[in-house]
């Protein structure tokens, strides 16, 4: 099994307070939401450009 992937992200203050609420709306943490938000795009890119291998 591979292991998990670490991945540094930084982002403005004010980007960071508006995904602050945006998971806690959504009950999850920060890190959830995020990878929420990009398991999200990239169901909708394979919708359109078919699935990535």
């Amino acid at each position: 099994m591979e292991k998990e992937k670490h991945l540094g992200l930084r982002i403005d203050a004010t980007t960071h307070k508006k995904l602050k609420v945006l998971s806690d709306y959504d009950g999850r943490s920060i890190n959830g939401e995020v990878l929420y938000l990009i398991r999200q795009a990239i169901r909708d890119y394979e919708k359109e450009n078919g699935k990535i291998e």
